[in-house]
Protein backbone atom coordinates (compact mmCIF):
# COMPACT_ATOMS: atom_id res chain seq x y z
CA UNK A 1 0.00 0.00 0.00
CA UNK A 2 1.29 3.44 -0.94
CA UNK A 3 -0.88 5.26 1.60
CA UNK A 4 -1.86 4.35 5.13
CA UNK A 5 -5.05 2.28 5.11
CA UNK A 6 -7.14 4.73 7.16
CA UNK A 7 -6.21 7.75 5.08
CA UNK A 8 -6.67 5.71 1.90
CA UNK A 9 -10.24 4.68 2.78
CA UNK A 10 -11.26 8.12 4.02
CA UNK A 11 -9.79 9.93 1.04
CA UNK A 12 -11.26 7.53 -1.50
CA UNK A 13 -14.73 7.74 0.03
CA UNK A 14 -14.73 11.53 0.25
CA UNK A 15 -13.27 12.15 -3.20
CA UNK A 16 -15.65 9.71 -4.85
CA UNK A 17 -18.71 11.21 -3.15
CA UNK A 18 -17.80 14.78 -4.07
CA UNK A 19 -17.18 13.82 -7.68
CA UNK A 20 -20.31 11.67 -7.82
CA UNK A 21 -22.45 14.58 -6.65
CA UNK A 22 -20.95 16.90 -9.25
CA UNK A 23 -21.15 14.38 -12.10
CA UNK A 24 -24.66 13.04 -11.53
CA UNK A 25 -26.55 16.19 -10.56
CA UNK A 26 -26.67 17.25 -14.21
CA UNK A 27 -28.86 14.32 -15.30
CA UNK A 28 -32.59 14.78 -16.05
CA UNK A 29 -35.49 12.30 -15.68
CA UNK A 30 -36.38 12.00 -19.40
CA UNK A 31 -35.61 8.88 -21.43
CA UNK A 32 -32.64 10.63 -22.99
CA UNK A 33 -31.66 11.90 -19.58
CA UNK A 34 -31.83 8.40 -18.12
CA UNK A 35 -29.54 7.08 -20.85
CA UNK A 36 -27.10 9.88 -20.12
CA UNK A 37 -27.33 9.15 -16.41
CA UNK A 38 -26.50 5.50 -17.06
CA UNK A 39 -23.51 6.56 -19.11
CA UNK A 40 -22.38 8.91 -16.34
CA UNK A 41 -22.76 6.12 -13.78
CA UNK A 42 -20.57 3.82 -15.90
CA UNK A 43 -17.99 6.57 -16.26
CA UNK A 44 -18.19 7.11 -12.52
CA UNK A 45 -17.64 3.39 -11.85
CA UNK A 46 -14.58 3.29 -14.09
CA UNK A 47 -13.17 6.43 -12.45
CA UNK A 48 -13.76 5.10 -8.93
CA UNK A 49 -12.11 1.81 -9.85
CA UNK A 50 -9.11 3.54 -11.38
CA UNK A 51 -8.67 5.85 -8.41
CA UNK A 52 -8.88 2.94 -5.98
CA UNK A 53 -6.21 1.04 -7.91
CA UNK A 54 -3.97 4.09 -8.23
CA UNK A 55 -4.15 4.65 -4.48
CA UNK A 56 -3.52 1.00 -3.67
CA UNK A 57 -0.85 0.13 -6.24
CA UNK A 58 0.52 3.41 -7.58
CA UNK A 59 -0.20 5.11 -10.89
CA UNK A 60 2.63 3.53 -12.87
CA UNK A 61 1.87 0.05 -11.54
CA UNK A 62 -1.79 0.19 -12.55
CA UNK A 63 -2.47 -0.80 -16.14
CA UNK A 64 -5.42 0.19 -18.25
CA UNK A 65 -6.32 -3.49 -18.67
CA UNK A 66 -6.42 -3.95 -14.90
CA UNK A 67 -8.77 -0.99 -14.51
CA UNK A 68 -11.07 -2.34 -17.24
CA UNK A 69 -11.16 -5.81 -15.73
CA UNK A 70 -11.85 -4.52 -12.22
CA UNK A 71 -14.63 -2.24 -13.55
CA UNK A 72 -16.24 -5.14 -15.42
CA UNK A 73 -15.80 -3.67 -18.89
CA UNK A 74 -13.72 -4.43 -21.97
CA UNK A 75 -10.64 -2.49 -23.02
CA UNK A 76 -12.62 -1.19 -26.00
CA UNK A 77 -15.40 0.09 -23.73
CA UNK A 78 -12.83 1.87 -21.59
CA UNK A 79 -11.83 3.99 -24.59
CA UNK A 80 -15.47 5.00 -25.08
CA UNK A 81 -15.18 6.89 -21.80
CA UNK A 82 -11.52 7.85 -21.43
CA UNK A 83 -8.70 8.42 -23.92
CA UNK A 84 -6.03 7.26 -21.45
CA UNK A 85 -5.74 6.17 -17.85
CA UNK A 86 -4.43 9.59 -16.79
CA UNK A 87 -7.82 11.10 -17.61
CA UNK A 88 -9.30 9.13 -14.73
CA UNK A 89 -7.43 11.28 -12.24
CA UNK A 90 -8.44 14.52 -13.88
CA UNK A 91 -12.13 13.65 -14.05
CA UNK A 92 -12.23 14.32 -10.30
CA UNK A 93 -10.72 17.76 -10.76
CA UNK A 94 -12.96 18.50 -13.75
CA UNK A 95 -16.08 17.73 -11.75
CA UNK A 96 -14.91 20.03 -8.98
CA UNK A 97 -14.04 22.88 -11.34
CA UNK A 98 -17.42 22.63 -13.09
CA UNK A 99 -19.08 23.16 -9.72
CA UNK A 100 -16.88 26.23 -9.14
CA UNK A 101 -17.76 27.75 -12.52
CA UNK A 102 -21.47 27.11 -11.94
CA UNK A 103 -21.29 28.85 -8.58
CA UNK A 104 -19.43 31.83 -10.05
CA UNK A 105 -22.18 32.30 -12.63
CA UNK A 106 -24.58 33.13 -9.78
CA UNK A 107 -22.42 36.00 -8.51
CA UNK A 108 -23.75 39.54 -8.82
CA UNK A 109 -21.89 41.70 -11.38
CA UNK A 110 -21.86 44.40 -8.70
CA UNK A 111 -19.23 42.40 -6.82
CA UNK A 112 -15.50 42.80 -7.33
CA UNK A 113 -14.36 39.96 -9.65
CA UNK A 114 -11.21 39.18 -7.68
CA UNK A 115 -13.12 39.01 -4.39
CA UNK A 116 -15.84 36.87 -5.97
CA UNK A 117 -13.33 34.35 -7.30
CA UNK A 118 -11.49 34.23 -3.98
CA UNK A 119 -14.67 33.61 -2.00
CA UNK A 120 -15.88 30.94 -4.42
CA UNK A 121 -12.54 29.13 -4.47
CA UNK A 122 -12.32 29.16 -0.67
CA UNK A 123 -15.91 27.91 -0.35
CA UNK A 124 -15.33 24.92 -2.62
CA UNK A 125 -11.86 24.04 -1.38
CA UNK A 126 -13.19 23.96 2.17
CA UNK A 127 -14.99 20.70 1.27
CA UNK A 128 -11.65 18.90 1.03
CA UNK A 129 -9.85 17.70 4.13
CA UNK A 130 -6.06 17.61 4.27
CA UNK A 131 -5.90 13.84 3.78
CA UNK A 132 -7.91 14.15 0.57
CA UNK A 133 -5.77 17.00 -0.76
CA UNK A 134 -2.59 15.17 0.18
CA UNK A 135 -3.79 12.04 -1.62
CA UNK A 136 -4.66 13.92 -4.80
CA UNK A 137 -1.42 15.90 -4.75
CA UNK A 138 0.74 12.81 -4.31
CA UNK A 139 -0.96 11.04 -7.18
CA UNK A 140 -0.56 14.00 -9.52
CA UNK A 141 3.13 14.25 -8.67
CA UNK A 142 3.80 10.52 -8.95
CA UNK A 143 4.86 10.45 -12.61
CA UNK A 144 6.32 12.77 -15.23
CA UNK A 145 3.25 12.33 -17.45
CA UNK A 146 0.91 13.37 -14.65
CA UNK A 147 3.05 16.35 -13.71
CA UNK A 148 2.97 17.56 -17.32
CA UNK A 149 -0.77 17.02 -17.54
CA UNK A 150 -1.22 18.91 -14.29
CA UNK A 151 0.52 21.96 -15.74
CA UNK A 152 -1.66 21.80 -18.85
CA UNK A 153 -4.73 21.60 -16.60
CA UNK A 154 -3.82 24.93 -15.01
CA UNK A 155 -3.92 26.58 -18.45
CA UNK A 156 -7.31 25.01 -19.15
CA UNK A 157 -8.64 26.21 -15.81
CA UNK A 158 -7.39 29.73 -16.49
CA UNK A 159 -9.23 29.80 -19.81
CA UNK A 160 -12.40 28.40 -18.25
CA UNK A 161 -12.26 30.95 -15.43
CA UNK A 162 -11.83 33.80 -17.91
CA UNK A 163 -14.81 32.58 -19.95
CA UNK A 164 -16.92 32.35 -16.79
CA UNK A 165 -15.95 35.84 -15.65
CA UNK A 166 -16.92 37.21 -19.06
CA UNK A 167 -20.38 35.70 -18.61
CA UNK A 168 -20.87 37.61 -15.36
CA UNK A 169 -19.10 40.88 -16.20
CA UNK A 170 -20.21 41.28 -19.81
CA UNK A 171 -18.82 44.69 -20.70
CA UNK A 172 -16.24 44.17 -23.51
CA UNK A 173 -13.98 46.87 -22.10
CA UNK A 174 -13.53 44.80 -18.92
CA UNK A 175 -12.12 41.77 -20.69
CA UNK A 176 -8.42 42.66 -20.39
CA UNK A 177 -8.82 43.16 -16.64
CA UNK A 178 -10.85 39.94 -16.32
CA UNK A 179 -8.12 38.06 -18.16
CA UNK A 180 -5.60 39.33 -15.62
CA UNK A 181 -7.92 38.30 -12.77
CA UNK A 182 -8.15 34.80 -14.22
CA UNK A 183 -4.38 34.51 -14.62
CA UNK A 184 -3.72 35.85 -11.12
CA UNK A 185 -6.31 33.67 -9.40
CA UNK A 186 -5.17 30.42 -11.01
CA UNK A 187 -1.62 31.48 -10.16
CA UNK A 188 -2.63 31.85 -6.51
CA UNK A 189 -4.18 28.38 -6.54
CA UNK A 190 -1.08 26.91 -8.14
CA UNK A 191 1.36 28.59 -5.78
CA UNK A 192 -0.78 27.84 -2.72
CA UNK A 193 -0.82 24.13 -3.55
CA UNK A 194 2.94 24.14 -4.00
CA UNK A 195 3.51 25.95 -0.70
CA UNK A 196 1.10 23.66 1.11
CA UNK A 197 2.65 20.47 -0.30
CA UNK A 198 6.18 21.58 0.64
CA UNK A 199 5.38 22.10 4.32
CA UNK A 200 7.38 19.93 6.68
CA UNK A 201 4.07 19.03 8.27
CA UNK A 202 0.84 19.27 6.30
CA UNK A 203 -1.54 19.83 9.19
CA UNK A 204 -2.25 23.40 8.12
CA UNK A 205 -5.48 23.35 6.07
CA UNK A 206 -5.01 24.07 2.38
CA UNK A 207 -7.85 26.58 2.53
CA UNK A 208 -5.83 28.69 5.03
CA UNK A 209 -2.87 28.71 2.65
CA UNK A 210 -5.16 29.74 -0.21
CA UNK A 211 -6.66 32.61 1.77
CA UNK A 212 -3.17 33.81 2.64
CA UNK A 213 -2.22 33.66 -1.02
CA UNK A 214 -5.14 35.86 -2.02
CA UNK A 215 -4.37 38.29 0.80
CA UNK A 216 -0.79 38.61 -0.47
CA UNK A 217 -2.07 39.18 -3.99
CA UNK A 218 -4.32 42.02 -2.88
CA UNK A 219 -1.49 43.62 -0.93
CA UNK A 220 0.77 43.44 -3.98
CA UNK A 221 -1.69 45.19 -6.30
CA UNK A 222 -2.87 47.92 -3.92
Amino acid sequence: MIFALGAYINALSAICQLAKDAMLDIADPTAEGLRERKRLETRQRIAETGLRLFLANGYENTTLDTIAAEAGISRRTFFSYFKAKEEILFVWQSAGWRAVWADLLTVSPDENPLDAVRDTFVKHLAHYANDEMRTIDRLLRSSEALRARKQAAYEEQEQALFATLCEVWRQPQRRPALRMVAMACIGVVRLSLEVWSQQETTNRPIVDVLQEGFANLKLAIQ
